[in-house]
């Protein structure tokens, strides 16, 4: 998987970038940036607006997030404080402006805040299935060919007994995503956040709701297909967000989950139609507005978009009010 994703002929080193295949919230609108912009803000107040702050977007794609970001801003006194930061494994896009960093992996001693927007459904992760002797690992060949191979080490059924105890009593066929990579990779994420939030935005599920076959699947050209490690398409499993979060909580003052919906609500992103009686008065506002509210709605959709889950981390600051109940 990590060879498939990130290797030297991998999904994510091609130029085209993830949203040729995809559509993540930030592709989707606007408005994402929009919202995001807004708890920028907020977390710039908390740490008393920093003579540096730092945003940064673990696992940028082609820096769509923070373009939206800097295109909202304009000439925002914030704009000359704000230090964007792309964290990515391919190449720097032709055309990205100078005042964006181009960095392999998070720099240290982050003042700001960290967004990672469909990054950890990206990091590998073992996955185990019941066999007819028991749990075992599933190896998989370029070709997507299967076989089961070794039974999980101590540490690997550790998490599943902890994080995943359906496998316990699953039948024959049952699979399990083992999220020990997951939880390390956010841990080290949170880990370079001196004083800030970091956030995990990501299709997720629960210790009391896992699926009982996993989620592991591909995506190529816009459309699902089956999870071949060949590097051709995009491979992605939902992640135990509440897992990275314990991962995290050596580091984290607090912690908050929350789905997309209730998040983005809280961020000032309703899908509220406008007005009808505006539609006469000022109609090219009125189409504008419905747009807006077509596209918030898509981002707040309980069936799709507005499912993702949402993990909020801080770090020596207090908590965001925005995103509380």
């Amino acid at each position: 998987m990590d060879r498939a994703l990130y290797g030297p002929e991998g999904f994510f080193r091609r130029p085209a970038g993830p949203a040729a295949h995809f559509r993540t919230s930030v592709h989707a609108s606007p408005l994402f940036a929009a919202a995001l912009l807004r708890l920028v803000r907020e977390v710039d107040e908390l740490l008393g607006q920093p003579a540096r702050f730092t945003l940064v977007d673990l696992g940028a794609g082609h820096a769509e997030l923070l373009l939206g970001v800097l295109g909202r801003l304009g000439d925002d006194p914030l704009a000359r404080r704000l230090r964007p930061v792309a964290v990515e494994l391919a190449d720097r896009p032709s055309g990205l402006p100078d005042a964006i960093e181009w960095l392999p992996r998070a720099p240290e001693g982050i003042s700001g805040l960290l967004v990672a927007n469909e990054w950890l459904d990206n990091v590998p992760c073992d996955v185990v299935e019941i066999g007819p002797h028991g749990p075992r690992l599933v190896e998989v060949a370029p070709d997507g060919s299967e076989r089961l191979g070794e039974e999980p080490n101590d540490s690997q059924q550790a998490w599943l007994e902890h994080w995943w105890p359906a496998w316990r009593t699953g039948r024959v066929g049952d699979r399990s995503e083992i999220g020990l990579m997951r939880d390390a990779a956010w841990a080290g994420a949170v880990e370079t956040v001196d004083e800030g939030v970091a956030v995990a935005v990501d299709y997720a599920h629960a210790v009391d709701s896992r699926p009982p076959y996993g989620s592991l699947t591909g995506y190529a050209e816009g459309r699902q297909v089956p999870p071949v490690p060949d590097g051709r398409c995009d491979l992605t499993a939902h992640v135990a967000l509440d897992a990275c979060a314990a991962a995290a909580e050596h580091v984290a003052d607090w912690s908050r989950r929350l789905d997309q919906r209730t998040a983005l609500r809280r961020l000032g992103v309703t899908g509220a139609r406008p007005d009808l009686a505006k539609a006469a008065a000022d109609p090219l506002g009125y189409v504008r507005a419905l747009s807006r509210a077509s596209a918030a709605a898509e981002l707040t959709d309980p069936s799709g978009l507005g499912a993702f889950g949402w993990l909020v981390q801080g770090v020596a600051v207090t908590t965001v009010s925005s995103l509380e109940d």
